[in-house]
C-alpha cells in the first residue's frame, strides 16, 4: 500500500544521478517542523476565504450577506477593500510555499510537514466562495439540467424553468452554452444538486468535498509514481499538493479537473505496475469526467506493449491495443448510458463549446491577436479571421507534436510516461481556449520526476502568473497591461526567491533602514 515515507535512491542509482542538486542541511540548522510557515500560508487562506466574500466569485443574491449589515463589503470601497485584503493573503500563501520550497531543496523537511501545510491551506478554502473562477456554478447549473430531464449537451442552463437562484449564478458566457464535460460528471453534479437544490453555498461546499476524492487519489498514488519515475517524494508532493495551483485553483476555485487527475495518477501507476486493465479503465472513467484524461490512453498502450515479452515491437503493440480498444469501449458505451440514459454522444460535440473564449493566454490566439493588430494599424479588419488562422496551424502543430511524443515513447516505462506528460502541457497550450488550471494536467505527472533547482523556480513563477492573470471573481485580467505587467513582476520576484531568499534585497534595506532609525 502506497505510504508518504520518502523512497531514498540508491547511491549511483538515476534518481540520484539525474535528481536536482540540493544544499545539505547545515550541522547548526537542524531540520524542524516549519510551524511559523505553515501558520503564515493558513493565515493567508483564512484571508482570502473571508475576502472571497466581497471579491470572489460571489453569489448574484447572497442570503448570508445580502442586505445585512455587512452587504458593504460587495460594493464600491468596500469591494476594493475586499480585494486588496484578498491580494495580501495571496501573497502570504505564496511565500509560504516558496519558504516550504526552500526547506525541501534544502534537505529540512520530509513529506508530513508537506501534508500539514496542504491540508491546513486547503481547509479555509473548503467554505469559501469560488476563487478566480465562477465554474462551479456552470457544474451546478448542467447538474440541475440533468437532474429535470433536460439534456445539456443541446442548450445551456438558461432553459431551465426551475432553480433560479442556480441558473442566475451561472456565468452568463455559459447560460446559453452546451457542456463541455464528460457524462459521468454531469451525473455527479446532479447528485450534488439532488442534495443541495437551490442553495448555492451548499452547493460550492458539496461540490468542493466531492473533487477532494481526486485529491485523495492523488495522495495514494504519489508515493509510488516517484518510485517508479525517480523523483524525491516532497518536491513532488510541494509541487503537485501543495502549490497554489491546486490550493487556490483546484480547490478553491473548485475545478473536475482535480477528479480527473486523482483517476488519471492512479491510472498510470497502475500501468507501470503491470496492471494494465485498471489502468485503461480508470483512464477512460476519468475521460469520462474531463476529456482530456483520453491523451493518457495512447502512451499507456506502449507501456502495456512493452511490459510483454514475446515477438516483435508491432506485436506486442497489436496485442496491446486490442484489449485497451475492448475496455475502452466497454467503459465509455456503459459510463456514457449510465449517466444518461442512452450512448448519447452530444458531450463530444459539447468540447467545441470552450472554444469561444479567446485570449492571448492560449498561445496560437495571442499571435493570431498580434497579426492582427499590427495588420490593423494599416488597414481596417477584423480579429477573428487571424485568431482563426492561428488556431489551425496551431492544431497542425498540435497533432504532430503528439504524434511525435506518442512515437517516442513507443519503448514504453518512464520514458512513455515523460512523453504523456508532455503532450499534456502541449494540449493545454495549444489547443483553446487556454485555461490557468489547464496547466496540473502535465505538471501532476510531472512532478513525480527528477528537477533541477532552476526548473522548479521557472514552475513557481509560472504557478504564480497563472493564478494572478484571472481576477478573483472568475474575470480574466488579461487585457489589463498595467495588471499584467504587476503580475509578471511579482511572478518572477516568486520564482528567484526559491533560490535566493529576498532576491532585490528589499528586506534587507528595509532591515538596515530601521536599525539606523
Amino acid at each position: 500500500m502506497a505510504t508518504t515515507t520518502d523512497p531514498v535512491p540508491t547511491a549511483g542509482s538515476d534518481a540520484d544521478t539525474h535528481a536536482l542538486a540540493q544544499a545539505p542541511a547545515r550541522a547548526d540548522e537542524p531540520a524542524r517542523f516549519p510551524y511559523r510557515t505553515i501558520a503564515m500560508g493558513t493565515v493567508g487562506c483564512a484571508l482570502l476565504m473571508l475576502a472571497a466574500l466581497g471579491a470572489g466569485g460571489i453569489l448574484v443574491h447572497d442570503p448570508v450577506l445580502g442586505d445585512g449589515p455587512l452587504s458593504w463589503i460587495r460594493y464600491g470601497h468596500g469591494r476594493a477593500l475586499a480585494t486588496a485584503l484578498l491580494y495580501v493573503g495571496f501573497g502570504l500563501v505564496v511565500w509560504a510555499w516558496v519558504r516550504l520550497g526552500r526547506y525541501v531543496l534544502a534537505n529540512r523537511v520530509n513529506s508530513k510537514p508537506i501534508l500539514v501545510a496542504a491540508g491546513c491551506w486547503m481547509a479555509p478554502l473548503l467554505i469559501s466562495p469560488p476563487l478566480f473562477t465562477r465554474d462551479v456554478f456552470s457544474y451546478l447549473g448542467q447538474g440541475a439540467q440533468l437532474l429535470h430531464g433536460l439534456d445539456p449537451y443541446d442548450y445551456g442552463p438558461a432553459e431551465l424553468d426551475t432553480l433560479n437562484t442556480v441558473v442566475e449564478n451561472v456565468h452568463p458566457l455559459w447560460q446559453t452554452t452546451p457542456a463541455p464535460y464528460g457524462p459521468l460528471f454531469l451525473l455527479v453534479a446532479k447528485a450534488i444538486v439532488s442534495v443541495t437544490g437551490n442553495n448555492m453555498i451548499a452547493g460550492v461546499i458539496v461540490t468542493r468535498v466531492v473533487l477532494l476524492a481526486g485529491l485523495a487519489g492523488m495522495l495514494w498514488a504519489l508515493p509510488r509514481l516517484v518510485r517508479h519515475l525517480g523523483g524525491r517524494l516532497p518536491v513532488t508532493l510541494w509541487l503537485a499538493v501543495a502549490s497554489p495551483m491546486t490550493v487556490i485553483h483546484l480547490v478553491g476555485g473548485p475545478h473536475n479537473d482535480l477528479l480527473m487527475l486523482g483517476l488519471l495518477t492512479i491510472g498510470v501507476l497502475m500501468a507501470l505496475e503491470r496492471r494494465h486493465a485498471v489502468a485503461v479503465v480508470l483512464v477512460t472513467v476519468g475521460m469520462l469526467i474531463k476529456p482530456t484524461a483520453a491523451i493518457a490512453l495512447p502512451f499507456l498502450v506502449w507501456v502495456w506493449a512493452n511490459h510483454l515479452t514475446e515477438g516483435s515491437l508491432f506485436r506486442r503493440f497489436v496485442r496491446a491495443v486490442v484489449p485497451s480498444l475492448g475496455l475502452f469501449g466497454i467503459v465509455f458505451v456503459g459510463g456514457t448510458w449510465l449517466s444518461l440514459g442512452s450512448v448519447n454522444l452530444g458531450w463530444v460535440t459539447g468540447l467545441q463549446a470552450p472554444q469561444i473564449i479567446t485570449n492571448w493566454l492560449n498561445f496560437p490566439s495571442g499571435i493570431g491577436e498580434i497579426f492582427y493588430t499590427l495588420v490593423n494599424l494599416i488597414v481596417d479588419v477584423e480579429a477573428s479571421p487571424f485568431v482563426t488562422v492561428a488556431r489551425a496551424l496551431a492544431w497542425v502543430a498540435l497533432a504532430v507534436i503528439m504524434v511525435r511524443q506518442w512515437w517516442l515513447a513507443r519503448h514504453g516505462g518512464n520514458e512513455a510516461i515523460f512523453r504523456m506528460a508532455i503532450t499534456l502541457l502541449a494540449v493545454a497550450i495549444f489547443a483553446p481556449p487556454t485555461l490557468p488550471w489547464y496547466l496540473t494536467w502535465g505538471f501532476v505527472i510531472a512532478s513525480a520526476f527528477p528537477w533541477r533547482r532552476s526548473h522548479l523556480a521557472i514552475v513557481v513563477a509560472v504557478s504564480v502568473f497563472l493564478v494572478l492573470v484571472y481576477y478573483p471573481t472568475g474575470e480574466q485580467g488579461l487585457y489589463d497591461w498595467w495588471f499584467i505587467a504587476a503580475v509578471i513582476a511579482s511572478s518572477l520576484y516568486a520564482g528567484a526567491s526559491l533560490l535566493r531568499p529576498d532576491p532585490l534585497g528589499l528586506v534587507a534595506a528595509w532591515r538596515r533602514d530601521t536599525a539606523r532609525d
